[in-house]
């Protein structure tokens, strides 16, 4: 109804799985390798997780278009099936003949029948992949069945690789005792989590390109900010939205989509509703309200009763403590606890390597170290695998910045290092661990810790030894937005990249030859690195100015696979 007002050929936020539409973020670019990966994995299973309307199965179709002819596929969407039916879909799928004249709840003819296929078609060098979506559906017999179907192998390789594809209740029923043995077959796995607010605008703009849109943004730079604080980065969400919003638009006549235009257009997608306003929507009568009325005073009621309770049990535990009389069978070498001890968990800096402190969103260990400066660098470097030249010589402090700009000249053993101040999911973007300046609860100093693992909830940090897991709320609440990271540059520059510019340049020369080489990025025909790097910032998303910026670098190592530390998945 409104592609001719806007200018497109054809609705840009349509919620089909389209794979032309894909916008390929870092997270999604991932999530596809982890995919591709799982064909040349010698069997086992892949896991791709993430949240309702991540772009999962987008995913899996884009990457169903890039599997070689001589693969076969069985894709099964609807996986609410008994063991039997899955075997009977498979074998539909595969287009093997279903065996006849046996009983219906006979497994042994149809696992024969795939076992027989599968050494077929790897005599005359073909692949089998099973794509499964919505795979949290399984039932545990049902993943059992699937585990026993990677048995079919030959002495060099296993002849079946199953791809699980589902929401995050699917990494929890792989973690079941009863479960173990699959969980120890998964070979890969993924989990994609929502855009961050800058790559949800260049979704938006993305979107508006594929399905034609010669003009300019339609949607107001402020409005996309809006699209993502009411959609959380979520890519469903964004269409939903973006496509009520541009109807909205079209209705008033306007020429462009304005933040007024996206709430309004929330309003009618999403129920964003304080919660007393959806409660007087439920109760409109005078009997509704009369009960209401009830329900709210017995609440304060019974508030000021618990609240009356505890301030005598406070009382008499005061008076208690004051008492001259030592309470009964008490133990005279028994040290007094403090209420803080008490209530916090003992971290104990003798943790077994590989284990962590879970901590609870109202207690965190005091934080020391620098909160400014050079020398809090060494925290993050180890966790950067060691050169000669680290295990030879201490670690100098990271470099000194200019004019407070991010610090270019941090070099120490071919690292640079990047610094400024940043969001949660700008970091997970950039996908590294990341020195972190924290404050305490009570805001009483700063000091460091290295964020190491992030997942939509959680976040794992390392400090004094020890790693912490704590909610990524409790994290927004600690950290000051500061942050320290570094990628690798693998030359001999000398002090400073600026002062041997033909070194910087050759080594830009060849990951992006490398890079067309592979096909990862188009060849136009020119030989300036200028030009080359505008190519890969489009492939990639960013701002396409030609600069080798501090994300162009990272993202062109995890492009041509240098090894770099990344977060855990937690």
């Amino acid at each position: 109804m409104y592609a001719q007002h806007f200018g497109f050929l054809r609705p840009p936020f349509s919620i089909a799985p389209d794979p032309r539409s894909l916008y390929m973020s870092e997270s999604h670019r991932e999530a596809l390798a982890h995919l591709l990966f799982g064909l040349g994995g010698g069997g086992g299973f892949v896991l791709l997780t993430g949240e309702i309307g991540a772009g999962k199965t987008t995913v899996c179709r884009a990457f169903i278009e890039q599997i070689p002819k001589r693969c076969n596929v069985a894709y099964i969407f609807n996986p609410k099936l008994s063991a039997i039916e899955l075997l009977q879909t498979v074998c539909e799928e595969l287009r093997i003949p279903l065996p006849g004249g046996v009983s219906g709840e006979a497994i042994k003819p149809l696992v024969d029948g795939i076992n027989e296929f599968l050494l077929r078609t790897h005599a005359v060098g073909q692949n089998t992949v099973l794509i499964i979506d919505e795979a949290q559906n399984l039932a545990p017999e049902v993943l059992e069945q699937l585990r026993l179907l990677t048995n079919l192998e030959t002495s060099e390789r296993k002849l079946l690789q199953i791809i699980l594809i589902g929401q995050p209740e699917l990494r929890t029923m792989l973690a079941r005792p009863e479960l173990e043995q699959l969980a120890q077959r998964v070979i890969a796995r993924y989990h994609l989590g929502p855009l961050s607010a800058d790559d949800t605008q260049r979704y938006i703009r993305h979107r508006q390109a594929v399905a034609g849109l010669s003009r300019p943004n339609v949607f107001a730079r402020a409005a996309m900010k809006r699209v993502h604080a009411l959609t959380g980065g979520v890519p469903r969400r964004i269409n939903l939205l973006c496509d009520r919003a541009l109807l909205g638009a079209y209705t008033l006549n306007a020429a462009r989509v304005e933040v007024d235009t996206v709430n309004r257009a929330a309003a009618e997608v999403f129920d964003v509703r304080s919660p007393w306003q959806r409660l007087r929507a439920l109760c409109l009568g005078r009997r509704e309200r009369a009960v209401l009325a009830a329900v709210v005073g017995a609440v304060l009621l019974l508030a000021a009763g618990a609240m009356l309770w505890q301030n005598r049990a406070v009382a008499r535990t005061a008076a208690t403590r004051q008492s001259p009389t030592p309470l009964p069978h008490a133990s005279l070498s028994a040290s007094p606890t403090s209420p803080t001890t008490a209530s916090a968990p003992a971290l104990s800096a003798s943790r077994p390597q590989g284990a962590y402190a879970t901590v609870p969103p109202d207690h965190w260990p005091a934080v020391d170290g620098p909160a400014s400066g050079g020398s809090d660098w060494p925290l993050l470097l180890q966790h950067w695998r060691p050169s000669p030249r680290q295990a030879s010589a201490p670690a100098t402090p990271g470099a000194a910045t200019r004019g407070g700009a991010p610090c270019e000249a941090a070099w120490l053993d071919r690292l640079a290092c990047l610094e400024g101040r940043a969001t949660l999911e700008e970091l997970r973007a950039m996908n590294r661990p990341t020195l972190l300046t924290l404050r305490d609860l009570e805001g009483n100093g700063q000091g460091s810790a290295v964020l190491t693992g992030l997942s939509a909830d959680m976040a794992q940090l390392h400090a004094a030894g020890i790693d912490y897991r704590l909610p990524v709320l409790t994290v927004a609440r600690l950290w000051t937005g500061q942050f320290r990271t570094a990628w690798r540059m693998d030359f001999d520059a000398g002090p400073r990249p600026s002062t041997h510019p033909p070194a910087r340049k050759a080594w830009l020369q060849t990951r992006l030859a490398l890079l067309q080489q592979q096909g990862a990025l188009p060849d136009g025909g020119s030989s300036s690195v200028t030009a080359q790097l505008i190519a890969f910032q489009n492939t990639q998303g960013l701002p396409a100015d030609g600069k080798p910026t501090p994300a162009t670098l990272m993202r062109l190592n995890r492009a041509v696979g240098v090894a770099e530390p990344v977060l855990l998945p937690l």
